[in-house]
């Protein structure tokens, strides 16, 4: 089973991309007895989500989202109710296959857990798995050990749940290939656009219509609360950049860490392979190894002539166009019987045949390596940046909370925090409440203390808000605008060009209707076609999504045949379909595998949408909305 997730993960991923977003995991048992203290938002089943569970799945998505996007993202995007239920529905979900997993007795075995995180290539070091590695992961996580494998087994859990779902979905021919013809079917079509522009010159307004707009919409003309700020910025980073490192340091450094620079002795060698895997044929095994003895004997006879015939003969394609040339490799980076091999031999000796799990092998040594330590010359940048890495960061540990104290208590000014770490009093220029900001200031945290009452009416330092790892801000009102209502004078313009455009574009719907019933009934019309282009249901050659539904909604019995749509804001488009050519496509053809794979996705989803319905039903889910609006807030 694990093996074929490795292999064939396109669907089931798919899903666990759905349903794994990285929330705070706590194992299928809390699942279902859910010890969480706190008023439910939902319960699912016998279980329930609490509160608590909610606003930490809030924000451990909305880490992720901003590691994802550098650290910029908009707070605003999780006020958005699209968003509270998109996380509060993929809890929902985590829990029903957890209820379901739980009922159904699926588990994971410590040896199937040791076996999959042991083949994680990421956990690997020179093809062996690194424990180090490991606790890293698992420590970058903010986990505990325990915690990460309860993690990672509810998640091989799921899989177990969900493959014979996703495996179930499997699409018929017949419909999958009438999906197919639709999706490659091109239609020729010339576009015709009704822009507003073209009607500005028809518009007539009412005398009154631009101070109706006004007094209707005065929100829209208010000019923002600003302020101007001056601000101090205390970084790890910075910190680091400015530590002087000595020679003699790195020199200490180095004889404290030796150990570290050892390398274990290599070996570079240059080998011919002939295939034969181990599960092989005997009649394939036996004809392998004898084409290999053949060989061994003509290198025997002549080893100048070794690279010449791994470029003959050896079945290693990334090898064999070198000479059959490895390079240097080190203890564990090979399979153990050729390994064994290379290691016991001297330069320039030639093995005999060897047999490993890839087929038959004749290996030639080119040069050893013995143990060594790396000299101080060559690692001295790595130390060097090493050891600033080390003292910046505790600098910055050392100093994060004394600039949070003094911030706080010298709080009208920043000028003493300046001057004890060194750094920058810099300032804004005018910057408006709720609008999009630069950095720092687009952390909601700083910008609400920034506008706060406190910091606008007592100009005091902000609380020392830290922006993002390693990098702590404060920032201190220098003066400040209140939000403020424009005259009608100064937008009467703006708003005449938006009703007289508005007006325009209804104009250029209405004439696009009428045109096209015209077209419809057969009566010509003096249009100007664009160029006919090909468009199908696969390739849109830019068309937006409804125009392309527009024009494949349209019967094609007899041609030409028209369809139009209006445009938000721009007017009306027509379209003309001037031929169609069914939708053939070669079995060698790229596109039939990539929407045959798509169309295979759909029927997926389906299924796996059918599923978790039916998993609603055997596990009522129930909202409290009253609860999850006061966690909003």
């Amino acid at each position: 089973m694990l093996d074929y997730f490795r292999n064939n993960k396109r669907v089931t991923q798919g899903f666990l991309a759905l349903i794994t977003l990285p929330f705070a995991f706590w194992g299928v048992d809390s699942y279902v007895r859910n010890a969480d203290t706190g008023s439910e938002v939902a319960t699912v089943g016998s279980g329930k989500i609490t509160g608590y569970e909610f606003q930490s799945a809030m924000r451990e998505q909305q880490d992720r989202m901003r590691a994802q996007f550098g650290g910029k993202l908009d707070p605003a995007l999780f006020e958005t109710a699209e968003m509270r239920d998109a996380v509060l529905d993929s809890l929902v979900t985590q829990r029903l296959l957890a209820q379901q997993a739980q009922s159904m007795r699926l588990s994971v075995s410590n040896e199937q857990l040791v076996q999959f995180i042991a083949a994680v290539p990421s956990l690997q070091e020179n093809g062996k798995f690194s424990k180090e590695r490991y606790q890293a992961l698992v420590a970058a996580q903010g986990m505990s050990k325990e915690m990460f494998e309860a993690r990672l087994r509810q998640d091989m859990a799921m899989q177990q749940l969900m493959l014979p779902v996703t495996e179930a979905g499997i699409p018929g021919q017949a419909a999958a290939d009438r999906w197919l013809a639709a999706q490659l079917e091109q239609r020729e079509i010339g576009e015709f656009r009704l822009l507003p522009e073209t009607y500005l010159g028809k518009v007539i307004l009412a005398a009154d219509a631009v101070q109706k707009y006004y007094e209707a919409n005065r929100k829209q003309f208010e000019l923002p609360e600003q302020v101007r700020a001056e601000y101090l910025v205390l970084s790890r980073d910075a910190m680091m950049a400015r530590t002087v490192v000595s020679d003699a340091a790195i020199a200490t450094y180095y004889q404290e860490n030796i150990d570290r620079y050892k390398e274990g002795a290599t070996r570079r060698t240059s080998h011919i392979l002939i295939r034969a895997d181990k599960d092989a044929p005997s009649a394939e095994v036996e004809a392998a190894k004898a084409k290999a003895d053949g060989l061994s004997a003509q290198v025997r006879k002549a080893p100048g002539d070794f690279a010449k015939l791994a470029k003959q003969h050896s079945q290693d394609p990334g090898s064999a166009e070198k000479g059959g040339d490895l390079d240097w490799f080190g203890s564990g980076m090979m399979v153990k019987a050729f390994e064994d091999v290379a290691f016991a031999l001297k330069e320039g000796d030639i093995s005999d045949v060897v047999r490993s799990d890839f087929g038959f092998h004749i290996i030639q040594v080119t040069g050893i390596r013995p143990e060594r330590v790396k000299p101080l010359a060559d690692v001295k940048a790595e130390i060097q940046a090493e050891i600033k890495r080390e003292t910046g960061a505790k600098q910055y540990a050392e100093s994060a909370e004394a600039f949070g104290n003094m911030v706080y208590e010298q709080a009208d000014s920043l000028k003493p925090a300046a001057e004890k770490w060194k750094l920058d009093i810099q300032q804004t220029p005018w910057i408006a409440k709720g609008g999009k900001l630069a950095t720092p200031f687009d952390n909601a945290k700083l910008s609400n203390a920034l506008f706060s009452d406190d910091g606008i009416k007592n100009k005091r330092n902000t609380e020392a808000v830290e922006i993002a790892s390693g990098v702590l801000v404060s920032a201190r009102v220098l003066e400040h605008k209140p939000a403020a209502l424009q005259p009608l004078d100064i937008v009467k313009g703006d708003i005449e060009k938006l009703l007289r455009r508005d007006a325009a574009a209804v104009l250029a719907v209405t004439d696009g209707e009428e045109k096209l019933a015209r077209l419809a009934k057969g009566e010509v019309t003096d249009l100007k076609w664009s160029p006919n282009r090909s468009v199908s249901r696969s390739e849109a050659q830019g068309l937006a999504p409804e125009a392309l539904r527009a024009i494949f909604k349209t019967g094609t019995d007899k041609l030409p045949v028209y369809a139009g749509l209006a445009v938000s804001g721009n007017g009306y488009a027509l379209y003309r379909v001037n031929s169609v050519k069914a939708g053939n496509a070669a079995k060698n053809d790229p596109r039939v595998r990539m929407l045959s794979e798509q169309y295979a996705r759909l029927v997926a989803e389906e299924e796996f949408s059918a599923w978790m319905a039916s998993l609603r039903d055997k596990y009522p889910v129930t909202i409290n909305k009253a609860t999850l609006e006061s966690k909003e807030r």
